[in-house]
């Protein structure tokens, strides 16, 4: 049954995705005002048909939709500005490795460095939620069966193993440590969450 009561506002970032999407259209039923953000208008991804967004229920009254790209992180202080949380999911992906992978890093963690000093700085963002990924902890040569918090993924080792999507598994697992870092030094509230294809999509808590 929907909720159309009013819970406050909240930001997720890239709003385009499979998952956001998903999680919007929840954030929306269940009573929250959501703010979420595209790329700027100069890249291809602006162009995308936002119909299943902003047809989705309640989406006219209590959906903006903020142009922001991790290139320049101050672009994603209005979305914040007000909102009691922040789910952040937009992440750089490039599998055709068209970009060095310092670049596709820098830019990650820049990004979302930027976007939890916004929370900061908004005095009412009261928890962030960090998307990871299963990459950020199952890649190493220990040969474990159970992993839990306490482990990552080894960069050397993903290297070595020249996997698909390397930069991709490298650029998460180091902008996750940069982001639990950033938190815990200055007091922020953060958890990550990681969702791992096994048949169909599931969600793990990390």
């Amino acid at each position: 049954m929907e909720r159309y009561d009013d819970k406050g506002s909240v930001c997720v970032t890239g709003g385009t995705g499979y998952v956001a999407s998903w999680l919007i259209k929840k954030l929306l039923e269940n009573g929250y005002r959501v703010r979420t953000t595209i790329r700027s208008s100069n890249h291809p991804d602006s162009k995308k048909d936002l119909s299943y967004l902003t047809n989705l229920p309640c989406a006219s009254e209590k959906l903006q939709i903020f142009n922001a790209d991790l290139d320049l992180p101050e672009s994603f202080d209005e979305a914040i500005q007000g909102c009691i949380g922040v789910f952040h999911m937009a992440h750089p992906v490039d599998y055709k490795e068209k970009e060095p992978e310092e670049v596709k890093i820098q830019r990650a963690i820049n990004g979302t460095l930027g976007i939890l000093k916004a929370c900061l700085h908004s005095k009412t963002v009261k928890r962030v939620v960090y998307t990871s990924s299963a990459s950020t902890i199952m890649f190493n040569d220990k040969g474990l069966d159970v992993l839990d918090e306490n482990h990552w993924s080894d960069i050397d080792y993903i290297r070595s193993v020249k996997i698909y999507g390397v930069s991709y598994m490298i650029s998460k697992t180091l902008t996750e440590k940069a982001a639990l870092e950033f938190a815990e030094k200055h007091g922020l509230d953060l958890v990550t969450v990681f969702f791992f294809l096994i048949s169909k999509k599931t969600l793990l808590m990390k």
